[in-house]
């Protein structure tokens, strides 16, 4: 784990770790929900609106000039931080669920036909279901699921048969459950298909915040990911796609600056990634977010890898003495997500007896509804830790479970 002294200075940068909730210390174990700010990213907004507020892109003035290249240059930040090869096949979105949005509404216009399918699993969010779904039922292609283990692990055994069966036109699939921790053998997955010439789209939610990831030696040819779950804003996103599929994609929405020249008769539109990005985007959020991915680089990620991973083995233990308390997602390797049911305690009630002595928790589907189906639980309880938190966190929720435990038994 971390030392005192290297833990404080990390927590010092964010302010809202040291409020009470109900009178008692915040302890916050709802980081796969989103994730608390640094002030880095607080002060970054505050001077982009105090110092260079302006539209981008279309202004010779002083501050749009001054916002484009600031804008830009976050754009650069993150195809850094993933490894892109190009900043235009960086495309910011609103989130990870718009930018699986926009590739399914791209493919459905472009690549895909009727009785094409898309090959998905039974741990994915809505995010990456519903999406495929309406365009099943707007031009009938085939939604085909690969099946979970009951430890939560994937059953690579069904995903390569249904890869070989179906021959799909795009495997999409989550890096990291957001319900469960566990990570998927996302290299196997994409070589996989591969092989067959299938292209891959990587849920990068719950990974992108943990571990490093690099597109190009991954190879994926699709990444979508959040800014919020990486202590960045609400409201931006990032999807990141080879530019050769990128280029022989239709735009995604019609509007200002995606445009070469427009008359009544005929539009011709900009390449990749403007192309993506119609109207005024969030800018100040894409600012913000690269300076939140500055900050991070300033740490050895690996090392904090290395406390979470200390964090969510030290936080299991502690559960699994406590009877009637059961791990849901037990696979072999995991993110630090702890998910778990309690005998005689709805998910709900663990939460809010946890809030009481604050404890921030989630309860509930966690949005993978057809995961939950497939265990057959109605929710569960998630406690899911960040590099800010300690060992002190840990051990006020395996104490306060504990206390519910005699509660409700």
């Amino acid at each position: 784990m971390l030392s005192t002294k290297e833990l404080d200075e990390i927590r010092s940068h964010f302010p809202i770790l040291d409020h009470e909730v109900n009178g008692k210390p915040l302890t916050y174990l709802d980081n796969a929900a989103t994730t608390q700010k640094p002030t880095v990213m607080l002060e970054r907004l505050e001077h982009f609106y105090n110092e260079e507020n302006a539209n981008i892109h279309r202004g010779v003035h002083a501050l749009s000039q001054r916002a484009t290249e600031e804008y830009e240059s976050a754009r650069q930040t993150i195809a850094t931080f993933v490894g892109a090869a190009d900043k235009k096949e960086i495309i910011f979105t609103r989130g990870a669920t718009e930018a699986v949005n926009l590739v399914a509404s791209c493919m459905g216009n472009s690549h895909l036909k009727a009785g094409d399918t898309v090959l998905i699993t039974e741990m994915e969010h809505h995010a990456n279901i519903v999406p495929w779904q309406l365009l099943r039922d707007r031009m009938g292609i085939n939604l085909v699921a690969v099946g979970v283990h009951e430890t939560g692990q994937l059953d690579m055994e069904d995903f390569y048969h249904k890869l070989e069966q179906h021959k799909p036109s795009l495997v999409a699939v989550v890096h990291v459950s957001n319900s469960l921790g566990i990570v998927n053998p996302i290299k196997k997955i994409i070589d996989a298909a591969h092989k067959l010439d299938i292209p891959v789209l990587i849920d990068g939610a719950q990974s992108i915040p943990h571990f490093p990831i690099n597109v190009q030696e991954l190879d994926c040819d699709f990444l979508v990911c959040s800014g919020h779950k990486i202590f960045g804003p609400t409201g931006i996103g990032v999807l990141y796609g080879k530019m050769s599929l990128l280029e022989s994609f239709p735009p995604y929405q019609g509007g200002g600056d995606m445009i070469e020249s427009v008359t009544i008769e005929k539009t011709i539109y900009k390449g990749p990634p403007e192309r993506f990005e119609a109207g005024t985007p969030d800018i100040s959020g894409a600012i913000a977010l690269a300076a939140v991915l500055d900050f991070l680089s300033g740490y050895d990620r690996r090392r904090l890898l290395e406390h979470e991973t200390a964090l969510l083995e030290a936080a299991t233990a502690g559960v699994q003495t406590i009877p009637g308390l059961r791990i849901i997602g037990t696979g072999e390797e995991k993110a630090s997500v702890l998910s778990f049911v309690m005998e005689n305690a709805h998910p709900h009630d663990i939460a809010s007896f946890l809030d009481a002595e604050g404890i921030a928790i989630r309860s509930g589907h966690h949005c993978t509804q057809p995961l939950m189906i497939r265990l057959g639980l109605p929710g569960t309880a998630r406690a899911s830790f960040a590099f800010y938190n300690s060992q002190e966190d840990v051990d006020r929720l395996v104490n306060t479970l504990k206390k519910i435990q005699g509660f409700f038994s």
